[in-house]
């Protein structure tokens, strides 16, 4: 069975609330109810967790490594400003994909950089919570591919022939 951990960044507590224009009427734990719906129906272990906390972060994609099998994450406001999520997420090398509910390069110059792109499997920004579930999907699919891949191959086995004589 799959492992994932999504992981959700600061401010992110306040969906629902927050700047509906820009983000949506959903609340995160409609979100994560959303997430641990779509991850059943495929048969996926998934954990949730948000944090205001730079380092909280840091720590628990530290943590990850030999518990799961890929990290999804809205790194928040530190997709633009921490190195040091970067490199926790380069040093576990565990597959990542960045989700943005907003499109971040629709949006003000300062977000159109992320430090997590550059380690991260993929990015996916824009459409809203929906995002999640399509990250969700799309490691899935990779995961499963990889695991696929790395089986050892069986020789065809011989079927008997009828003979006749």
């Amino acid at each position: 069975m799959l492992r994932l951990l999504v992981l959700h960044g600061p401010n992110l507590n306040l969906l629902g609330t927050r700047e509906p224009s820009v983000y949506g009427q959903a609340s995160l734990p409609d979100i994560d109810k959303s997430i641990v719906r779509r991850a059943g129906e495929r048969g996926i272990a998934v954990q949730t967790k948000q944090t205001n906390v730079e380092g909280e972060l840091v720590t628990w994609i530290q943590n990850a490594r030999g518990h799961f099998d890929g990290i999804i994450i809205n790194p928040a406001a530190y997709t633009h400003t921490s190195i040091a999520i970067r490199d926790a997420i380069a040093a576990v090398a565990l597959p990542t994909v960045e989700v943005h509910l907003s499109n971040i390069h629709q949006r003000e110059e300062f977000r159109h950089h992320s430090f997590i792109a550059g380690v991260a499997l993929g990015q996916i920004s824009g459409f809203g919570p929906t995002g999640y579930l399509l990250a969700l999907d799309a490691l899935a699919a990779h995961l499963e591919a990889v695991s696929k891949a790395s089986r050892p191959r069986t020789a065809p086995k011989n079927k008997p022939t009828a003979s006749r004589r």
